[in-house]
């Protein structure tokens, strides 16, 4: 009964970590309505992340780890600048042009887009179920995004588009790129290194325009807002739950994001939710659904091979 218990819970915690991501976009949205730049939103929202990571990482001593020793550090930096925080640059560019809802729509083109770099690494062409697995989102995606509807294309803000799009390839490396990263380290000290590197560059590229002069403590609040939701406390969550339930379940808990986002996105700024942006997310969640379900048999497959 115990294990039953823990397992539901770590199961509870996994979705709520994911739905922290997902209510972050109508924040952003709504930071940008209150009068903040993209500079000021990224540079707050990504410092803030730093602090309070190095805070996690100092209240558990235990696990620390000279963190640039045999030169994996440098791999962690380029994960850092150029999955993890370019992705936050671009994603924040397409929420100042794109509806919230659409925005998270773009950035779940990570799905297929991590497939095809997984076949290129190895060398091999996708399976049946995972080119299945894309046309689903991808139809999905045409769908959510309206194209269907009256004048969708006439109203569509391409420079927008490919900011979203361009934050999916860059977040599709993050993924891709962690899971070469043969280290030691904690993942809470590896998302503090990675989000580290990646300030510094933010903060050369956007520093002298993030200052908010008068509003700073509410621009303060703004990115600790962010910061929680979109670094601090999914790490905590996932760091706890996904050992106890597996990468696996994690992965298809984790689409929770996009429905939230949509959701929170009609809720908290109004936006129009049709019967087609529901369909359309329901197709993605199948593709994701799918998507997983083959890498789950490629994995069985080979420690079959393997035994």
């Amino acid at each position: 009964m115990k294990q039953s218990k823990s397992y539901w819970f770590s199961v509870i915690i996994v979705l709520f970590g994911a739905a922290c991501y997902g209510v972050l976009s109508p924040i952003v949205k709504l930071a940008y309505d209150a009068g903040f730049s993209f500079e000021q939103i990224t540079v707050h929202q990504i410092g803030i992340s730093v602090v309070l990571l190095w805070l996690l990482v100092l209240l558990r001593p235990k696990l620390w780890r000279n963190p640039f020793r045999r030169g994996k550090w440098i791999m962690l930096a380029i994960v850092g600048i150029f999955g993890l925080c370019l992705t936050t640059v671009f994603y924040n560019m397409a929420l100042q042009r794109l509806e919230a809802s659409f925005s998270i729509v773009l950035l779940f083109q990570f799905m297929w887009i991590t497939i095809l770099l997984e076949c290129l690494r190895i060398r091999r062409f996708p399976r049946k179920l995972e080119l299945a697995a894309i046309a689903v989102a991808m139809a999905g995606t045409l769908l959510a995004a309206g194209l269907f509807e009256e004048a969708g294309l006439a109203r569509m803000d391409w420079i927008g588009v490919g900011y979203g799009l361009a934050s999916a390839v860059t977040y599709s490396l993050f993924l891709f790129l962690t899971g070469l990263i043969d280290t030691d380290h904690d993942p809470v000290m590896k998302s503090a290194m990675m989000m580290s590197f990646g300030f510094i560059a933010i903060a050369l590229l956007y520093g002298s325009g993030s200052w908010a002069g008068e509003a700073e403590w509410e621009m303060l609040g703004w990115g600790t807002a962010l910061a929680l939701l979109g670094s601090v406390l999914p790490a905590i969550c996932f760091n706890a739950g996904i050992p106890k339930i597996g990468s696996g379940l994690a992965s298809l808990l984790g689409a929770v994001e996009l429905p939230v986002a949509v959701v929170s996105a009609w809720l908290f700024i109004n936006e129009k939710l049709s019967s087609g942006n529901i369909i359309g997310i329901i197709l993605i969640l199948i593709g994701i659904a799918v998507a997983e379900h083959s890498a789950r048999r490629t994995t069985v497959r080979t420690e079959r091979l393997e035994e």
